[in-house]
């Protein structure tokens, strides 16, 4: 059987933001496999080098960038190392975000007198300023690059942009109200931004990962002794597939999602990959 369509992205340029990540790090490798010459851009530019190194020996081109999501000078600047570099872009992922433990709860639920207790955080003692900084590392972090990014997209053949939402998205998960809200709010934005550019030939989609185990997350999962924690057992409990994602399993849904020969009519769509986890409605 002959398939109707290859991804094949060679000579495009593809922008990675939080490229360093164990997520991003996989869809940077992934792009450059089908072709694309790949920035990674992190705040960290060790981790983004790494990447770069790691698919430069596998025969690739990428380049490992330092830029903050949050500052419009630093990607103006690491726009210009791209452009010097590689080349305008055509695809942008938008994969930097994060949560923060001054936006989260300690207590699935609250109860009366829990602001009293020693060591607890409830509901009222939330940090608007860790509530602040995880709506803009998630929001304003997919924003700015979009804004410095998309100018040398315009009038581009295959354009296309990648968000990174949740599944949190979906449904709002007990403890982190901060980054479920911010991740509620990737998935409009995507739909905003795939209507703004539809007349000019740029498509907007997201992915919504589930449970993946990441850096940010490993030690809320797993226990020291490398079990499951507590939470852990809930979400797999309300996973109909009873366990994790592997990051390898989200590749397919991002070369769907930037392919222009695969999905060149979607446009403004979350895609869920989370093991059935926001179909489940836990009976």
């Amino acid at each position: 059987m002959k398939l109707p369509f290859e991804i094949d992205l060679k000579d495009k340029v593809a922008v990675v933001t939080g490229g360093g990540g164990v997520l991003c790090s996989t869809f940077a490798k992934a792009l450059s496999a089908c072709g694309a010459k790949v920035a990674i851009l992190d705040l960290r530019k060790e981790a983004a080098d790494a990447v770069a190194d790691e698919i430069k020996a596998e025969g690739g081109i990428a380049i490992g960038v330092s830029a903050n999501v949050l500052e419009k000078e630093s990607l103006e600047q690491a726009r210009k190392e791209v452009l010097d570099a590689l080349g305008t872009c055509d695809i942008l992922i938008n994969g930097a975000g994060g949560n923060n433990p001054r936006g989260t709860t300690t207590k699935e639920y609250y109860e009366m007198g829990d602001e009293t207790l020693e060591g607890v955080t409830s509901f009222f003692e939330l940090d608007p300023k860790g509530v602040e900084f995880v709506f803009n590392l998630n929001f304003l972090g997919t924003l700015l690059p979009t804004q410095v990014f998309v100018p040398d997209m315009l009038g581009k053949k295959d354009a296309t942009i990648l968000n990174v939402s949740s599944m949190n998205a979906f449904t709002p998960l007990t403890k982190i109200p901060a980054y479920s809200g911010a991740k509620a709010a990737i998935s409009n934005f995507t739909q905003w931004l795939a209507v703004h550019f539809s007349k000019v030939g740029i498509r907007v989609n997201a992915i919504a990962p589930g449970f993946f185990v990441t850096d940010q997350n490993r030690a809320l999962l797993f226990n020291e002794n490398g079990e499951y924690s507590e939470r852990s057992k809930k979400i797999i409990s309300q996973t109909p597939m009873d366990r994790f994602g592997e990051k390898e399993e989200l590749i397919g849904a991002l070369l769907f999602l930037i392919s222009h020969e695969a999905a060149s009519f979607v446009n403004g769509i979350v895609v869920p990959v989370d093991g059935g986890f926001s179909a489940y409605s836990g009976v």
